[in-house]
Formats: C-alpha cells, structure tokens, sequence
C-alpha cells in the first residue's frame, strides 16, 4: 500500500474543508449536485470523446495502482539475474530451461526461452525492446487519460458557473432564486479546478512515474539477459545492473 498517496488525499481535502471552517463557511456550503454533475458529468463525457474504450478501460485498471501500486524490487531482480548468469556459467544457456519454466514474470520468462533458444544478442534486444516499448506506450496513453481530465475539468468548471450566471440573471425578479444560481456559479469553478489539481493531474503524474519504473525494471532484467548472452561473467553484469539502482 502506498501510504503516501492516502496522506496526500486526506491533506489536500482537509485543506481545503478546513480551510473553507477557518474563513467561517460550512461544509454544506461546498456541497452541491447541480455543479457536481456539470463538473464530473461534462469532464467524463469530454473524455470518452477522445478516448479509445481499451485505453480507457486500462485507465481504470491502473487507477488502482494509486494505492496499490505493483511491487518493483530492482535489488531483487539484479539478484536473480547474478542467479541466471551463474547458472549458465556452470551448465550452459541449456540450464536455463528449468527457470525460464518457473519464472513468473512473462517478460522474464520469454528472454530465458529465447536464451535457451540460442537467440543471438541482437535478436533478443529487438524482440524485448518490442515488448518494452509497447508496454509502455500503452500504459502512458492510459495515464495520460487523467492529464485530460485534469485539463478539462476546469473549463467544464467555468462552462457551470456561466449556467449558474444566466440562471441568476434569468431570475433577477425572483430573490429567492438568486441564492441557488450563484451557488452553482461559483461551486461549479471551485469543484472544476480542485478536481483538476487535487486528484487528475496528480493522478496522472503517478501513474506515469510508476510506468517508468516498470520500463525502468525491464530495461535492467534485458541488460542482464544481453550480458549472460555474451558469456559475461556474474560479478561484471552485477556490477553494471547496479547502475540501475537509483
């Protein structure tokens, strides 16, 4: 669980809320359904515009990664890949296959087949870099989804509070309606612009750090396989993988 991105949530609507209580508002005051639906309503359907429906349903499975991002332990895959290598300076690429059988992790698993395979260095960095460079295309795009929301939402916000104007000005002979139009108004901008930098925007960005470090991850575990691939012995690939490490 990522701790961090709870406090962050939390802290950012506590300011805000409390905020709101210091300058003498209520909460109720912040609360309000025609300009929620204006804000969310028009900055979903803007996005499903631009968005293709795999990308879109990607977005959603990585939303989770906000507080549940997947485990990525670069020590432990430099670990494993001094194991591979040592492996295969004792029994041969041939030895490999037992692993390559057991390896959880697909990306690893295919670069042992194709080790075990006899692939030469230049064939196995094409094929893997493919796969690196597709996963990664199309978890940014699935990222960059949020980024949208984020640039939308606040001129979603000001398309609410100019509805909540003509509303007011509409009704400029009835008082008692002047409260509710001004409300939608200004709430509608207030929802538009914390939506935007409170949850979309950061959202995004971690999302996309996170891909990085997943290419990050499989950029490492390719060199490894290009080293064990070129007889290189375990204590030199160990060495270079740990430029890896941040």
């Amino acid at each position: 669980m990522d701790v961090l991105s709870l406090i962050g949530l939390i802290l950012a609507f506590l300011a805000i809320v409390g905020g709101n209580f210091l300058e003498g508002g209520h909460l109720s005051a912040l609360l309000n359904g025609p300009a929620a639906l204006i804000v969310l309503g028009g900055t979903l359907g803007a996005v499903l515009l631009q968005t293709p429906i795999a990308v879109f349903r990607r977005a959603l499975v990585m939303l989770r990664w906000i507080i549940f991002p997947p485990k990525i332990d670069l020590v432990s895959g430099i670990s494993r890949v001094i194991g591979w290598s040592q492996t295969a300076r004792k029994e041969g690429l041939l030895g490999l296959e037992p692993v390559a059988e057991t390896e959880r992790d697909p990306f690893a698993r295919k670069g042992l087949q194709l080790l075990v395979d006899g692939a030469e260095p230049d064939a196995l960095r094409g094929i893997l870099e493919v796969d690196v460079d597709t996963q990664e295309g199309r978890d940014m795009r699935a990222a960059k989804v949020f980024d949208a929301m984020g640039g939308y939402s606040p001129t979603i916000g000001i398309i609410g509070a100019v509805m909540g104007l003509i509303h007011v000005m509409g009704n400029l002979a009835d008082p008692s309606q002047l409260g509710s139009g001004i409300a939608v108004a200004f709430v509608a901008t207030i929802y538009g612009v914390a939506f935007a930098n409170l949850l979309a925007l950061p959202i995004g960005n971690k999302l996309k750090g996170i891909v990085h470090q997943q290419s990050r991850y499989k950029e490492m575990i390719l060199e490894g396989l290009l080293s064990i691939a070129e007889g290189e012995n375990p204590r030199s690939i160990e060495l270079k993988l740990q430029g890896f490490m941040d």
